[in-house]
């Protein structure tokens, strides 16, 4: 008895649903787009001011780090009392609500803490915080 031998299709690839699926988002971006163009074109007239100040995102807060041998870090920079006090001036300057994060190693010299927080007095620092872990029974 003879073998009948089938040529083997070769397997294809069904591209259909991929591109079904590519269309539907793109129809979905185009009417969920706003269109903030349009909206300008309206005759409005805008009122005028003279002391306007431009629009400035929230400055992120100044995290102060003091190891346990009292080195301060600010933005993996060490720094000394008087140039610490100097950048929360710089950065109250800039921002008056500026807020500052105080993380102290637990080994650290309370003194060491305390000074910064004097710093941060002097530099009229109002929003700062003390950083804090919770105990392995609180968590």
């Amino acid at each position: 008895m003879p073998l009948k031998i089938q040529a083997l299709e070769e397997p294809q690839l069904n591209l259909t649903p991929m591109i079904d699926i590519v269309f539907n988002l793109l129809i979905f971006f185009m009417v969920g787009t706003r269109f903030a163009d349009l909206e300008r074109q309206f005759d409005v007239h805008l009122p005028e001011v003279t002391t306007a100040q431009p629009l400035t995102s929230l400055p992120d807060e100044i995290v102060i780090n003091i190891f346990s041998d009292g080195k301060i870090i600010v933005r993996r920079e060490e720094l000394s009392g008087a140039a610490l006090l100097e950048r929360l001036v710089e950065a109250r300057q800039r921002y008056a609500e500026q807020a500052v994060l105080i993380r102290g190693d637990g080994q650290a010299d309370y003194q060491k803490i305390a000074e910064v927080l004097a710093i941060c007095h002097k530099a009229d620092i109002r929003n700062f915080s003390l950083a804090t872990q919770a105990t392995s029974e609180q968590r």
